[in-house]
């Protein structure tokens, strides 16, 4: 028996060992958002999953303010030595990279690999009036008055209510908070009339004896298996392209290639691992695996889209 559970051990220690470089000390991972944030549930739930892989502790870092400004900083500029990485939210962070005068730039960052795709959507407390979309947008444009949380300016959710507002030909009051859990809390406690978030973000909030949002619409080519009922903004003739969050994981530039090396095969392997698939199903979120290549395409095609439309919306 003890000969068994030696081999056992040393084949699980061998993908490990294979690597020119592993992490000596614990492993700081900055999230540019609070605790409870939608960012901050997936990346405690991944890191969790992975020190098991790492065998060091993943300690998140919460940096929170200035719409992930703050936090994205503290990571571009982190000794690029291995033991600190962090999670990256599209497009807000090529968003507020192509402002004049941003703390970082798209090249301080390497990329991992990208984590959950999340699909936007348009919500309202359970008890609002506003049944649909549609009696939404007329009030709008009726009152001009509409408040909408966001979780930052010109972060992704504010983006989100841009695209929706435009395409729908009405003025809104945007509100801006500290991230998408103080937003959702603003619409949940009466603050404002609307707010635009993620499937992820609002699951939980929809759900149960007594329900707290209600989501009148998705930004999706399609309606999603989450929400059958709510229809696409395109069906009714709003904007009709998909649009959401990519949460990715990256480094600071300047780590040497087998620490790169490492980051990326060890998270190549938690992901494909039927335990955090499982967990990630049952939390609810959108496990979207793409390597360092693939995501680095995603990180381009969303300056693209930074420079192109969202510069478009303000």
């Amino acid at each position: 028996m003890k000969k068994v559970l030696l081999t056992a051990a040393l084949t699980m220690a061998l993908p490990m060992a294979a690597f020119a470089w592993q992490p000596t000390a614990d492993v700081k991972v900055i999230v540019a958002y609070k605790a409870g944030s939608g960012t901050d549930t997936g990346a405690r739930l991944l890191m969790s999953q992975a020190e098991k892989f790492v065998g060091k502790t993943l300690v998140i870092n919460n940096l929170p303010g200035a719409d992930g400004k703050i936090g994205w900083k503290e990571l571009v500029t982190a000794k690029p030595d291995g033991h600190t990485i962090g999670f990256i939210n599209l497009p807000t962070f090529t968003t507020l990279a192509a402002q004049k005068g941003a703390p970082f730039a798209v090249a301080d960052i390497v990329p991992i690999a990208n984590h959950l795709t999340e699909t936007g959507v348009v919500v309202v407390k359970a008890d609002s009036k506003w049944q649909t979309i549609q009696d939404l947008v007329a009030d709008a444009k009726k009152t001009g008055k509409l408040r909408a949380s966001t979780n930052g300016n010109k972060a992704s959710n504010h983006t989100a209510a841009q695209l929706f507002a435009k395409s729908a030909k009405f003025d809104y009051k945007a509100i801006p908070y500290g991230g998408t859990a103080d937003q959702l809390l603003a619409l949940r406690q009466g603050e404002v009339d609307f707010s635009c978030a993620k499937v992820a973000d609002v699951a939980k909030l929809t759900v149960g004896d007594k329900p707290e949002l209600r989501v009148l619409a998705v930004y999706d080519t399609q309606r999603t298996k989450e929400f059958p009922n709510a229809p696409t903004l395109g069906e009714v003739g709003y904007y009709g392209e998909w649009y959401g969050s990519g949460r990715a994981l990256v480094a600071p530039k300047g780590m040497k290639p087998e620490v790169i090396e490492y980051w990326v095969e060890t998270m190549k392997k938690v992901m494909a691992d039927q335990a955090v698939v499982d967990a990630h199903k049952k939390a609810g979120l959108n496990l979207d695996y793409k390597g360092p290549k693939e995501l680095g395409d995603l990180i381009k095609a969303q300056e693209v889209f930074a420079r192109d439309v969202i510069s478009t919306l303000y």
